[in-house]
């Protein structure tokens, strides 16, 4: 500390310098281009190896690059998701990317105290719980799992596509919905959500948990969200 300054400089690890010209490379590289492999960078940069690999596997949890096979690409820019009371699938169309679902599970359970509260229900009523796989442009970026009250919702079960978008269902019934309250927060994978979402458990992950209701005040869902935090980021508009 020198004149009442903190002075970083000296303190700064040799994988942040290198990560920070790594970013500046970047800046002049496509999408898909290829990334200099670690051998290059190494000797480019006059560091280590395991120095280059530490900045390479910030850079990845970022979400600046990407694994393709045995190397590393420059990834396209993380989808954007409005903090609003609308449907992924809404939200990654506005953004440019093609959505999709893929069907997990699909399955009448008992809410437990939590589910129970946020319903409106009994703790043990079933509930229907269903599970899915969120996807941009067949990326897989999200783990989406709802709860619902089956006697209010149970009848989507004959007529809804688990691969298309909850909230036109839910609206085509005759349901609007009217505010939501949403959480975020960050964690790290299970063993079987990496395994759904492709990822390794040491990613950060986005979870959200959302409690919707209708006009009337009255609860629709409870949805626990999570979504890899290289993929993606949310956004929200403040005012007074």
């Amino acid at each position: 500390m020198r004149g009442g300054r903190i002075d970083l400089a000296p303190r700064l690890p040799k994988s942040y310098l290198v990560r920070t010209e790594l970013e500046q490379l970047l800046t002049d590289l496509e999408e898909g281009d290829p990334v200099p492999s670690e051998r290059d960078l190494a000797v480019r940069f006059e560091v280590a190896r395991e120095t280059v690999r530490q900045a390479l596997r910030d850079l990845l949890v970022e979400g600046r690059i990407r694994r393709q096979g045995r190397g590393t690409v420059v990834s396209r820019p993380k989808m954007v998701q409005p903090l609003q009371l609308r449907s992924y699938t809404e939200g990654a169309i506005s953004y440019g990317r093609v959505p999709g679902r893929l069907l997990v599970g699909w399955d009448d359970v008992p809410a437990d105290a939590d589910t129970a509260r946020d319903l409106g229900l009994t703790i043990g009523t079933p509930v229907m719980h269903l599970e899915r796989v969120l996807l941009a442009d067949g990326e897989r970026i999200g783990l989406e799992s709802t709860f619902m009250s089956l006697d209010r919702f149970g009848h989507l079960r004959g007529t809804y596509d688990p691969t298309t978008s909850l909230y036109a269902a839910v609206r085509a019934s005759g349901v609007e919905l009217g505010r939501a309250t949403e959480r975020i927060e960050t964690v790290l994978a299970s063993p079987r959500e990496a395994a759904l979402l492709e990822c390794t458990t040491s990613l950060p992950l986005l979870l959200l948990h959302r409690r919707s209701v209708d006009l009337d005040d009255v609860p629709i869902e409870r949805v626990r969200s999570l979504y890899r935090g290289d993929r993606i980021a949310f956004e929200a508009q403040l005012g007074k």
